[in-house]
Order: C-alpha cells, then sequence, then structure tokens
C-alpha cells in the first residue's frame, strides 16, 4: 500500500500538469471562437498535429500512458508483497518449537493480529450495549482476556528465554518497554493494536520470556505433574490447562531483527538490566555497557520483595536458607527445598504467605512436612479482613495442616547446626530448615535518580499523571506506578488486573491515545480450591466495615467460578457493561457480619465518611462490576443491607 502511495506521488504533477493544458486549450478556443467562423474549430480538429486538437491528444496518451504504468507497477507491487508476507509466514512457522507444542506455528501466524483483534476482544461475549459515556466520565478500560491470557500452547523450549551474548543490541527503538512482567506485555499488544508495523523492544533482568505471576503462588503448587517446576504448564480451578507464559517463543523476534523486519514485530532482550537513564538524550544504558536509544519509553519495573532486616543482619548462612518469593526460579527453588526438608516457615500473614502456607500445607499431608505461618497480626490477613472473618480464614489455614504462630515479631534469626533458630520479641523459640519471608513488595524504582523522576514519598513508585506519564515521552505502569485515583485519591495498586489494564492504557496512550487511568482495579486469592475471596478499592481492616453473609452452596467455590466462567485468571471475565444496570434481589434482608459464625458467601463493605471506598466479594464471583459501579458513585448509603441485594447472595 505504502508503495502505491509513492508511485501515485510521482505520477500526480504530472497528471495536474496535463489536467492544467487542458483547461488552456478549452479557454483558448472559447476566445477563438468569438473571432473566427463556427467552422474553424472543426477544420483544425481535423487538421492533425500541428493544431491544438493535436496537443491535448498528446497530453491524454501520456495520461493514458500513465496510469497504464502505474497500474502495471502496483500489481506487480502487490504481489511481491504478498509473496514477501508468505516468506515472512513461513520462517515464522519454521522457528524451533519443542516437539509437544503442535499448535504453536498457528499462534505464530496470530502474532500481528489486526488492530481490531488485539485489545477489543471481550472476555465476555454478551454483553449489554451501553450508552456513550459524557465527556465528564471518559469510559474506562476494562481488562480483556486477549491481553492478559496466556496462550495454551505457550510453552517456550528450554533455553529460549535467554538472549545469546553475541546477539546484536538494536541502537535504536520507537517503543522501548523496560521490564518483563504482565504490564509491559500487555503494553506491547496495544502498541502492536494500534500501530500494526510498530517495533517493541522489551528489556529484562530475568531469563524469562513475559509470563504471569499469580499462578506461582496458586494452582502451580496444586499440580500432579511432577515436571511441572520444567513445563511450568497447570489445571486451573476448571481442569483447563494451560501455560505460565503468556505467548510461546514464536510470537516474539529477535532483538537483532528488529531493524529488519517489515511488518515490525515484539522483540525480548532477556538477562540484562537497564541501568542508567538519558532522559534529555532518550536514551538508556544496560549492564553490559551498550546504550539503546529511544522515541517513547514505558517504566514497567514492578517490584522487589522486601526482607526482614534481622535476616539481612544475619549472615550469608542465614540468607542462603531463606526465600524471598516472587519469579519462577523462586518457584522452583521453592519446590525443591519444600521436598528435601523436615520443617518450613512463611513469615506473613498478607496474600502471598497465606497462599503458600496454603498450597505447602496441603502437600505436608503427604510428605510429612511440618509448615509454620507465623505474622505480627491476630489472625490471617488482618490488615485486610475486619477481625471475625480474620479468625474464620485462621481456623481455615490450621485445616490445610499449617501450624499458625499469631502476634509474632521475630527479634533474631541464626543457624545452628544446620537449622535455623527463630526468637521472638516475646520470647517464643521457633525452630525450623528454611524461612520464605512474604512481607511485601518495595517498587523498582532504581532509575529514579539518573532520570530524574519524582519518587511518591508515601506510597513509593514513580509519581505520574492522569495519562500515566512521568515526562512527555516516558510512562509507568504496574506496580512501580503511582498514580492518582480520581474516586480514592494517589494510589499505587501491586496486583495482576492493575498491571494488565495500566499496561494497555500506557501502550495506548504511547500511540497518541491520550486516555486518562481511572480504572478501579480487583484483585483476587484463593486459599485452595474452595475458599477465594475478590476485592476491589481500599480494603483496610483499620477501617469500619459492614459485612453481609448468606449460605454457600457447592457453586460459591473459586473451582466452581472457573468453571461457569471458562477462565481461571477471574478479571478477564470482568467487563464495565454488566455493571450498568444491576437488579437487586428480592430476598429479605440478611444478617450482618459478626453475628453469626457461618460466613459461608457475602459482601464486605469498607466505608470512609460513610462512603463505600472497598468490597471484597467472598465466594461470591462475576459480580465485581457491581461493587465497581458502587465505589465510582461514590454516594452515601442508608442501609447497606439493601446494597448487597444487589450481589444476589441469596439466589440459589
Amino acid at each position: 500500500m505504502l508503495k502505491c502511495r509513492t508511485v501515485w506521488k510521482k505520477l500526480a504533477p504530472l497528471a495536474r500538469a496535463s489536467s492544467t493544458v487542458c483547461r488552456q486549450n478549452v479557454r483558448r478556443a472559447g476566445l477563438t471562437n468569438g473571432r473566427i467562423p463556427a467552422q474553424a474549430p472543426a477544420a483544425r480538429m481535423s487538421t492533425g498535429p500541428t493544431g491544438q486538437g493535436g496537443e491535448n491528444s498528446v497530453y491524454f496518451l501520456l495520461v493514458g500512458a500513465a496510469v497504464l504504468g502505474g497500474g502495471v507497477y502496483a500489481y506487480q507491487t502487490v504481489k511481491g508483497d504478498k509473496k514477501r508476507y508468505q516468506e515472512r509466514i513461513d520462517e515464522i512457522s519454521s522457528r524451533q518449537q519443542k516437539p509437544t507444542t503442535e499448535e504453536a506455528p498457528a499462534t505464530a501466524i496470530q502474532s500481528e493480529p489486526p488492530a481490531v483483534e488485539a485489545t477489543e476482544t471481550e472476555a465476555v461475549p454478551q454483553t449489554k450495549p451501553q450508552a456513550a459515556p459524557s465527556p465528564e466520565e471518559p469510559s474506562p478500560p476494562a481488562p480483556e482476556a486477549e491481553v492478559v491470557a496466556p496462550s495454551e500452547t505457550a510453552e517456550p523450549p528450554a533455553g529460549v528465554g535467554s538472549t545469546p551474548a553475541s546477539l546484536k543490541v538494536p541502537s535504536h527503538i520507537p517503543y522501548l518497554l523496560i521490564g518483563g512482567g504482565t504490564a509491559s506485555f500487555a503494553a506491547a499488544r496495544s502498541i502492536r493494536a494500534r500501530d500494526p508495523g510498530a517495533r517493541v523492544l522489551i528489556v529484562t533482568d530475568e531469563p524469562d520470556l513475559p509470563y504471569m505471576r499469580p499462578p506461582l503462588s496458586k494452582e502451580l503448587w496444586f499440580s500432579d505433574d511432577p515436571s511441572v517446576t520444567e513445563t511450568l504448564r497447570f489445571k486451573q480451578w476448571n481442569g483447563k490447562e494451560r501455560s505460565i507464559y503468556f505467548q510461546p517463543a514464536s510470537f516474539y523476534i529477535t532483538p537483532d531483527e528488529l531493524d529488519t523486519a517489515e511488518n515490525g514485530g515484539v522483540g525480548v532482550l532477556t538477562g540484562k538490566r537497564v541501568v542508567y537513564m538519558d532522559v534529555r538524550g532518550n536514551k538508556v544504558k544496560l549492564d553490559d555497557d551498550s546504550e539503546i536509544s529511544y522515541d517513547k519509553c514505558l517504566i514497567a519495573t514492578g517490584g522487589i520483595p522486601r526482607n526482614l532486616q534481622v535476616i539481612e543482619r544475619a549472615g550469608e548462612e542465614v540468607m542462603k536458607k531463606t526465600t524471598l518469593f516472587r519469579k519462577i526460579e523462586d518457584f522452583r527453588s521453592l519446590d525443591k527445598v519444600s521436598r528435601n526438608i523436615k520443617s518450613i516457615t512463611i513469615i506473613g500473614g498478607g496474600f502471598l504467605g497465606s497462599e503458600l502456607a496454603c498450597a505447602l500445607g496441603r502437600r505436608s499431608n503427604e510428605s510429612g512436612l511440618e509448615v509454620i505461618q507465623m505474622y505480627p497480626e491476630k489472625g490471617n490477613m488482618g490488615k485486610v479482613l475486619p477481625e471475625y472473618l480474620s479468625n474464620w480464614t485462621t481456623e481455615k489455614v490450621k485445616k490445610e495442616g499449617v501450624k499458625i504462630i499469631s502476634e509474632a515479631l521475630v527479634k533474631s534469626v541464626t543457624c545452628k547446626d544446620d537449622q535455623l533458630e527463630i526468637q521472638l520479641k516475646d520470647g517464643r523459640l521457633v525452630k525450623t530448615d528454611h524461612i520464605v519471608a512474604a512481607v511485601g513488595l518495595e517498587p523498582n524504582v532504581d532509575l529514579a535518580k539518573s532520570a530524574g523522576l519524582e519518587v511518591d514519598s508515601d506510597f513509593g513508585g514513580y509519581r505520574v499523571n492522569a495519562e500515566l506519564q512521568a515526562r512527555s515521552n516516558i510512562w509507568v505502569a504496574g506496580d512501580a506506578a503511582c498514580f492518582y485515583d480520581i474516586r480514592l485519591g494517589r494510589r499505587r495498586v501491586e496486583h495482576h488486573d492493575h498491571a494488565v489494564v495500566s499496561g494497555r492504557l500506557a501502550g495506548e496512550n504511547m500511540t497518541g491515545a491520550n486516555k486518562p487511568y481511572w480504572h478501579q482495579s480487583m484483585f483476587w486469592s484463593d486459599l485452595g480450591p474452595d475458599v477465594g475471596y475478590e476485592a476491589i478499592g481500599i480494603v483496610d481492616s483499620s477501617l469500619p466495615t459492614v459485612g453481609v453473609f448468606a449460605k454457600a452452596t457447592a457453586k460459591d467455590t473459586p473451582k466452581a467460578a472457573t468453571e461457569k466462567s471458562g477462565t481461571g485468571i477471574r478479571s478477564e471475565s470482568e467487563t464495565e457493561d454488566t455493571a450498568s444496570s444491576p437488579v437487586a434481589s428480592s430476598s429479605p434482608s440478611p444478617a450482618v457480619g459478626g453475628q453469626r459464625d457461618d460466613y459461608g458467601k457475602g459482601v464486605i463493605f469498607y466505608l470512609r465518611d460513610k462512603v463505600v471506598v472497598g468490597i471484597i466479594l467472598w465466594n461470591v464471583f462475576n459480580r465485581m462490576p457491581i461493587a465497581r459501579k458502587i465505589i465510582k458513585d461514590g454516594e452515601e448509603h442508608a442501609d447497606l443491607n439493601e446494597v448487597a441485594k444487589l450481589f444476589n447472595i441469596h439466589e440459589d
């Protein structure tokens, strides 16, 4: 198409010149008609090339020849493009893959979709039409399966993620994405959707291609495949199998191909870290001293697991027996360790610590492994859940085979006789073989100093505007972004759904969309296949809460929810449209939390100044759009029992 346009630019001056001469001839003929007999024009026309009519014939002949030549050239160009396209497809399809991934070539062919496919495919195909939003309320981007869902055949061959040392690093790239996580991948797909010929380079210090992190602490631990640490394929609660990788290796092109790839593509530079950022010069320096200049850049560096200072000060011997859980290599290491020791202690009562405790607790029933979970709060998830529900989940975790030590403040950790001794401040002593420190995440803002970017003093992370910009041509997404929430104030969020939506929006804005970010991201956590919850907004146990509960049925479990929705990543099935007209249940008002001890399923509202700012759906699934709308409205509610009816928790 571009070549046809070039041909036309060459032919256009000739066509315009010919048209001008013809118009001049017409004017001359008109003037002549006023001075000579009417027969004269006819006689001159018949005289041939010596008259004005002959000039017209010459110009018409030239124009006709030019058009014919242009048509022939266009035909040859299109034919050549088709041939090159087919050669490109054949080349992609012939790339080396594992023998088990027979469907990967087909995936590779779809790796460069038309703009409408990559980001506009809804996970829920049937949605109600919604009226166009007003300028004051721009429609928020909803997470979509196309962006976040790993390919079911996305299983890179062994060693494919590592970048050879001899590989040529491009000196310039139009779109540079720093970080290889969910936010970067979502941005890359978004950029390619809006700019199909875009050249995108992802730089990551990990040896792996982009993958999703939630299964590392959830489903992978429940796999019955002995080689799961190598295949990284797992069964969701609904039994459907998938890979942890977003796409197979054939989806990407090598970084040295980016300069010459006719249709652009996404390249991944693995095992490389950006150590310096020159904002004025629009370039970065890698840890091997190579430099890459860019037109537009996304920082999606995520976070680094925190550690306890007492462990860091304890010395190398203690650190060798401590796992900071974040990456694929951490999953593999912890899996191996847990099969060769007698006791393991998880420090931390939050999402990650509780998920790992339940996962390892089930393993303890088979292997005899002692699993201990300790935290400073009174109960499990004590900083998030109201006390009565925290106590309930604590008992649930105990039933999974986990020994709970609450109100535990670590004073020191030492290594004696190849075993760790954890001394608590109240005098208690815990002996264990290995420690998993799950005490939070520190946003990775290493580039802030060299780049001169502002880091938020309260929440951490790079401060960005509503369009996720830190500078005119620099965007930030995912865990590392501190953004302004129009409903809840400035925030920093560390969840999968936020990484997906912020990454995709940053990618759109990098291609000129200029959209504000105001999506209320959700997060979810499962304590095995039977108990799970989804949450949105500010869920802080220090806030006043109102819980409304009902009796659970067999379908009120994470396993049943994934079977119904067809996806294991529950944020994929969320769309804003379904919340446009919620219909309340006609059931009687339910009991309020705290008055009963059977918390089968329910809704917990978190209040600030009598306004709902956070909601947890306890064993209630696929209702997040309703919760999102309640927070968006920001209204005071006289009776939250009536609001709870919107979630239809009393329907069988």
